[in-house]
């Protein structure tokens, strides 16, 4: 018989067996929102299929083994042969497998296919986020071999594939590619046109020979790369297959795997070329140009990527508050905990909002027509002032987050350590903070339209809120004077998002969202960390938005 002090008692059961998907209040009527009606029943139901996957105990093991296990470098094989492999555990290649099924890579070809796929991608970063990259990698792509119609012609089918297959071959003899990415050297960090990589052409129309290194190379084990390198015409864009048509292995040396902070189920590489055979993609000289779409779209993907780990980070808070009693009751019922799970509810609900919002105007611009260009001068300026502000907005949420669990949010069993590790990432990775506000600063002063476009967004919802109209006042008085702005870019790009995101909640929102947004993040009628939200509001109701399936 067991000791009576190894009874456990007020211990908050796992957050499992629920529909990831249908569970989330501001993601499903994001989704219905945005999706063309005749769309909405099909888009439904794979994402509560995916959903109820993302939510399975079977899948959230497989995100802590791959984690437990991140990958291993074997640079050679037993006979001293150079191979430059990365091994991974099979649960990542579980994992993996699920999200090209899924088709989280097939956003391009089919109808609605940005918002269904962002969704999705939103879905299962809450399983694992470091799978994430390749299929981010190889979604974003897509519109950089465009620019080459006979490259687009040849890998797209590949990289669109619903089909997952590991493994180092002819990209020819798969059913599935993947896509990594390599910019950044060892020299220049985010200034990419610092780049020393050289590219030498050779006889055959767009092929080059490559030689120089990656400080970054993400994915090693993907079948092709879009890289930088310095053409006899300037920085230019080149794809570098991992094996060459005739079965042998192109000249990839992976020098070392980074050991980071979190997303250490992924790979990240320091990579060499040397001799390298490369396909030039788009014309020498104008590399920024060709592979810049890619970087929008991966950018993007930075800000659904962080708004699916706030969502985890929040449900996880609330779970554990709704099962765990202190001081006499529920902790969900306490005002002090209240305050704090609302707070983060709203956090987490505008960086959603916006987020879908975004992938909506993608879709707009594939289809062409009426409102196309329009959308395309708001995703301008509204992506980088969107992945500037949301990434940020991720470590404070995931922190504050684990502090509701106590002691037990610090325990890596879990889950939340995982979740603060992974915070930062996407602030970092597709340019930092500021170089995300020089963005701005470019389209603003560049593109007038981008700007106009965003205000006639806000716009939609002046009136309604006399915080939001307050804000947009204020921002508005920013704009009017950009002398000297590169210094207060980092204040005008938040006052940017926020008035941005308040707009979109006071639209689409229940009332007790927005205004509990507009009290605190416009009428500043709040404190400098979460739960201190005015009492005043209805904060019992946004926390049970938040709640998930089993709470």
């Amino acid at each position: 018989m067991a000791a009576s002090t190894h009874t456990v008692t007020n211990q908050v059961p796992p957050l499992v067996g629920y529909d990831v998907f249908s569970a989330d209040r501001a993601l499903t009527e994001g989704v219905e929102r945005h999706s063309a009606p005749a769309l909405l029943d099909e888009t439904r139901a794979e994402l509560t299929a995916l959903g109820r996957a993302a939510g399975s105990a079977e899948a959230q093991e497989w995100g802590a083994l791959a984690n437990e296990n991140p990958p291993k470098l074997r640079t050679h094989d037993r006979y001293g042969n150079r191979i430059d492999e990365v091994d991974f555990h099979p649960a990542w290649h579980q994992l993996l497998g699920r999200s090209v099924g899924a088709g989280l890579t097939d956003a391009w070809g089919r109808p609605g296919g940005h918002l269904r796929r962002a969704a999705g991608f939103f879905v299962w970063t809450q399983v694992e986020a470091g799978n994430g990259c390749p299929v981010s990698m190889t979604h974003a792509a897509v519109p950089a071999l465009r620019t080459e119609p006979a490259l687009a012609a040849e890998w797209e089918p590949r990289l669109t594939s619903h089909r997952y297959e590991p493994g180092l071959r002819p990209a020819a003899e798969k059913a599935g590619a993947l896509f990594g990415m390599g910019m950044t050297e060892k020299q220049g960090g985010s200034d990419v046109r610092a780049n020393t990589t050289r590219a030498v052409p050779l006889d055959a129309a767009g092929e080059y020979l490559l030689t120089g290194h990656k400080w970054f190379c993400s994915a090693p084990m993907c079948d092709g790369f879009l890289v930088l390198a310095q053409a006899p015409g300037g920085l230019t864009c080149f794809l570098v297959p991992r094996v060459l048509a005739d079965g042998t292995r192109n000249v990839f040396r992976v020098q070392r795997l980074k050991d980071k902070l979190g997303n250490r189920s992924n790979a990240s590489a320091e990579v060499e070329f040397d001799g390298t055979w490369a396909h030039r993609v788009g014309d020498e000289g104008r590399g920024v140009r060709t592979i810049i779409e890619m970087v929008a779209a991966t950018r993007l993907d930075c800000v659904v990527g962080s708004a699916a780990l706030m969502r985890q980070s929040v449900a996880q808070a609330v779970h554990h508050a709704a099962y765990r009693a202190a001081f006499g009751g529920e902790l969900i019922d306490k005002p002090l905990m209240r305050n704090v799970l609302a707070d983060l509810a709203l956090e987490s609900e505008a960086a959603t909002t916006l987020a879908l919002r975004l992938a909506s105007a993608y879709d707009t611009v594939q289809n062409g027509g009426d409102g196309a260009d329009r959308e395309r001068a708001f995703l301008r300026l509204a992506v980088p002032a969107a992945k500037y502000w949301v990434t940020k907005r991720c470590t404070p949420v995931a922190a504050e987050a684990l502090e509701c669990l106590g002691g037990n949010g610090y325990v890596e069993e879990s889950g939340m350590p995982r979740l603060l590790r992974e915070s930062p990432l996407n602030s970092i990775w597709e340019g930092s903070g500021n170089v995300q506000a020089l963005d701005v600063l470019r389209a603003l002063q560049r593109e007038p339209e981008a700007l106009n476009a965003v205000l006639r967004e806000v716009g939609e919802a002046r009136g309604a809120d006399h915080r939001l109209d307050g804000a947009i006042k204020g921002l508005l008085t920013e704009l009017a004077d950009l002398s000297g702005v590169e210094a207060r870019a980092r204040r005008l790009v938040e006052r940017l998002a926020l008035v941005l995101q308040g707009s979109l909640l006071v639209r689409w929102a229940p009332p007790e969202v927005a205004d509990a947004f507009c009290a605190s993040r416009l009428g500043g009628d709040w404190g400098t960390a979460f739960g201190t939200l005015p009492p005043t509001l209805d904060l019992a109701s946004v926390v049970d938005r938040a709640r998930p399936d089993g709470t």
